[in-house]
């Protein structure tokens, strides 16, 4: 037997044969959490009730390792506003501004609390938020559609654009005493000074969201055969959403601002009302009690419409991805 022949058949040998050699185990590598978890299983579990127990511990021990970093980032954000609150604390109890005009922020936070104790606060927010999300709403409805037409096709725009260059260079709240007489100083004509007052940062935002599209991108799709429709559908809509949320988000912040400017005359409900009331009343701390709502009201509406931005255009690749 020639010795290759002996070392392919020594492996066949009988067990107590010298020249017997026995299968080496096979090599493995480091077995994984998740592998040694589900081999050391214990009899009657099945493997898959093991890799579901040992998710939330792998998920719980990344937040734990994460939790620093969060704290830091954190502190780091809130470090200007809580350096504004003690500011606002110290300044009027040292004498540095008159207290009665501008109160510390304590006797401000317990007037907030007492107004949303006995319902006033948020009898009044839930009016303002009602006005302002109506006509915020109505806003997107016909600036949004009317933006892309206008963008989209260049007679429109001809049509169109010594119109809106008079009306966009007109402050909304430069409107409101005709808004007043034409509509009365119901819910009309506060719904509507808004819809005015959001419409022109979106529209404004869409068209030139339209025409700025990337060229490059326009010439694929058009070597594609793709019919207009579609090429709307898939580039022009999707190249345009993150300008489009820009617009969008300047008139978050107006439908807030405009409101209360207007609510100012001739409303019964409101936090421009209860400022403008408490102004009158010299109920300071109340006054500022609404002023804080309205800010707080604002970066809650403002979060919201980043977070719609980021599911809508979420095939964005990052700028360090």
């Amino acid at each position: 037997m020639s010795p290759a022949t002996g070392t392919a058949t020594g492996t066949n040998t009988t067990p107590g044969s010298a020249g017997a050699t026995e299968p080496a185990p096979a090599a493995s590598p480091a077995a994984s959490p998740a592998t040694s978890a589900t081999s050391s299983a214990p009899p009657g579990v099945s493997t898959s009730h093991v890799r579901r127990v040992a998710s939330p511990t792998v998920q719980v021990r990344r937040a734990v390792r994460r939790l620093p970093y969060l704290l830091v980032k954190g502190a780091t954000k809130s470090a200007a506003i809580v350096a504004l609150l003690l500011l606002w604390e110290t300044a009027p109890r040292l004498g540095l501004v008159d207290r009665t005009f501008l109160p510390p922020f304590g006797e401000v936070a317990r007037a907030w609390w007492g107004l949303a104790a006995d319902g006033q606060l948020a009898d009044n927010a839930r009016a303002s938020l009602v006005r302002s999300f109506s006509g915020f709403g109505l806003a997107v409805a016909v600036a949004v559609p009317l933006g892309l037409l206008i963008g989209w096709y260049r007679p429109v725009a001809d049509l169109l654009g010594p119109l809106l260059e008079v009306f966009r260079n007109t402050a909304a709240l430069a409107l409101l005493p005709v808004f007043v007489l034409l509509l009365g100083i119901g819910e009309t004509s506060k719904i509507s000074i808004v819809v005015y007052a959001c419409t022109w940062p979106i529209l404004l935002n869409t068209i030139s969201a339209v025409r700025n599209v990337d060229p490059t991108l326009l010439k694929l799709a058009k070597s594609m055969d793709l019919s207009a429709p579609r090429l709307f559908q898939k580039v022009i809509l999707p190249s345009s959403i993150p300008v489009i949320f820009t617009g969008i988000r300047l008139a978050g912040a107006a439908s807030i601002l405009v409101l209360v400017a207007a609510e100012m005359i001739g409303a019964k409900a409101g936090l421009g009302y209860l400022i403008n009331a408490s102004q009158y009343n010299f109920a300071i701390p109340q006054m500022y009690a609404g002023i804080l709502t309205i800010s707080a009201i604002g970066v809650v509406f403002n979060q919201f419409l980043v977070a719609a931005e980021r599911r809508l255009s979420s095939w964005r690749v990052p700028a360090g991805g």
